[in-house]
């Protein structure tokens, strides 16, 4: 199976990401990101290949991406989106 073709996490491991961002983004004060960077997230996420678009989740990590995109303390698994500074 090609990685374009692969299936989600597992359950276990999508809760584990989940827990592990929501973690971060409360203890930072729930940062988000601008709308301007907001749509250049989703413009990346809709352009890769390892994006589930019927559910918009991301087939490497399982997060739903109109969700994860918001939080400035996210960040791409694959490593697309541009680097956010947290403290601004």
């Amino acid at each position: 199976m090609t990685k374009n073709n692969k299936l989600y996490p597992s359950v276990f491991k999508m809760i584990t990401n989940f827990t592990k961002e929501l973690s971060t983004y409360i203890a930072n004060g729930s940062p988000n990101v601008t709308e301007e960077d907001y749509k250049d997230r989703l413009e990346t996420c809709l352009g890769c290949p390892s994006l589930k678009r019927d559910a918009m989740r991301c087939k490497t990590c399982g997060c739903m991406i109109e969700n994860k995109a918001k939080w400035k303390t996210t960040s791409c698994p694959e490593d697309k989106w541009k680097i956010q500074d947290v403290k601004e």
